[in-house]
């Protein structure tokens, strides 16, 4: 596949839902599609509170993609509402509705309304590959260096 083409989705509305926009981008450069909340009543979240929200659809990718879902920044900067599970994976074999984690991690409630903008999905293709057993892996100048260990500047 070539940058620029197209591979189609298929999104399927859910029952309860005939209301809710499809995912869609903000803009046309935009990489990820937003995912809306389908929720029959206001959900309210205090702080350090979690829920699942469902958003009235499911999927269905083409093998060899996945759809990553991912918080929305604004929500996070003004509200504190991110995603758990982060990016969260939807497989391509996967048809259930797709629903994202929220967790309050602000100081004040924060109310979640039907149709609200919840998190965005961001679709790739997959390398095709596959882990094979070894003895021993190939030197870097890293090595087993982990968390931190080029320093904080």
């Amino acid at each position: 596949m070539s940058a620029g083409e197209e591979r189609p989705v298929r999104v399927l509305r859910l029952p309860g839902a005939a209301d809710l926009p499809l995912p869609e981008r903000a803009t046309a450069r935009a990489a990820g599609f937003d995912l809306r909340a389908r929720l029959d009543a206001p959900l309210v979240l205090a702080p350090g509170e979690r829920a699942l929200v469902p958003t009235g659809i499911a999927i269905a990718l083409p093998e060899g993609f996945e759809a990553q879902i991912r918080p929305r920044s604004g929500l996070a900067l003004r509200e504190g509402l991110t995603l758990l599970n982060a990016p969260g994976t939807i497989d391509s074999d996967y048809r259930g509705e797709v629903s994202v984690i929220v967790v309050n991690l602000g100081g004040d409630r924060v109310t979640v309304r039907r149709g609200d903008r919840v998190a965005q999905m961001v679709v790739h293709a997959l390398p095709s590959v596959r882990l094979e057993e070894a003895d021993a892996l190939p030197a870097t100048a890293r090595g087993g260096g982990g968390f931190g260990h080029t320093g904080s500047r």
